[in-house]
């Protein structure tokens, strides 16, 4: 086993979702293990209401992770991803079509300084405004790459799971 992969869906979503199950397959074809959390009935509380039922499952999944993981996550799975790293040792984020914050939520997006991370953000996402996504980068230098595509990420989904495999490579 080379490492632990999260991968965390985004609302409305599933675990079966495409983004997070292409990159489950690329993560297990490299030797990753893998575990996709179901946020469905989080996700039933609204998009503030979820956050916190969200963190747990991700809390739980973590501490029940073999090693420090890998967190993956779409959309509202990003903005967990980035808030779980705060709490928990985590080996890297990979976070796809990112919401810098949660309207009712009263916590801003963030990560855990020095935690390796990679963003991908469609400049048509009409759900998650691009400029949230570049702002963050900035802050914290950490690569952005910017495709065009809306916030499904789906025209894109090629070049994304190569960005992950580059991504998951850097960390070996």
């Amino acid at each position: 086993m080379r490492g632990h992969i999260i991968l965390s869906h985004g609302s409305d979503s599933g675990p079966d979702a495409t983004k997070v199950s292409a990159l489950a397959a690329t993560a297990e074809s490299l030797g990753y293990t893998t575990h996709r959390p179901d946020y469905r009935a989080d996700d039933l509380k609204g998009h503030a209401g979820s956050v916190a039922p969200r963190l747990a499952r991700l809390a739980a999944a973590i501490a029940a992770s073999p090693v420090p993981p890998v967190l993956v996550g779409s959309s509202m799975g990003a903005f967990v991803a980035g808030l779980a790293s705060l709490d928990a040792p985590v080996a890297g984020l990979f976070l796809l079509a990112l919401p810098a914050e949660i309207p009712g939520y009263p916590r801003p997006f963030a990560t855990a300084p020095g935690v390796p991370s990679f963003l991908v953000h469609g400049y048509a996402d009409d759900v998650c405004p691009v400029e949230g996504a570049i702002a963050f980068a900035r802050g914290q230098g950490a690569p952005l790459l910017l495709v065009q595509d809306d916030h499904r990420l789906s025209a894109t989904l090629a070049d994304i799971d190569a960005e992950f495999r580059r991504f998951l490579g850097g960390l070996a």
